[in-house]
């Protein structure tokens, strides 16, 4: 299957909708996307996100083939996580979603608010 059809129910696009509309996913890749990155040093960037949590997301995106996890025989282990050039090719949207988001969040949050104080 080369493409898909969001719309058909039984179509695997909509998993990979799941993934990249994860907000942990999301902040995992824009912060890879300056170069590999370790597990602290990633938990530390994206913030309020639980070790089981980011590994849980993770372990996700390598299996969707989105990073790579490199483990360097030290004492103690580095693993460092990396963009995959797939990964790499979802940045541009993900940025674009992400500056939108950050431009109209004041508007989102006012509506939400109006609507609060109308009920």
């Amino acid at each position: 299957m080369d493409t898909g059809d969001a719309f058909d129910p039984n179509c695997p696009t909509r998993l990979v909708l799941d993934r990249i509309g994860d907000k942990w996913s999301v902040l995992v890749l824009l912060s890879l996307a300056d170069g590999p990155m370790r597990f602290t040093e990633l938990r530390r960037r994206v913030g309020g996100v639980t070790p089981k949590v980011l590994t849980q997301t993770l372990r996700a995106m390598e299996y969707d083939g989105l990073l790579t996890r490199k483990v360097f025989a030290e004492v103690p282990p580095r693993v460092e996580y990396t963009l995959t050039e797939l990964g790499r090719s979802l940045h541009e949207p993900v940025s674009a979603v992400t500056q939108w988001a950050e431009q109209n969040v004041g508007r989102i949050m006012g509506s939400r608010e109006a609507i609060d104080h109308a009920q």
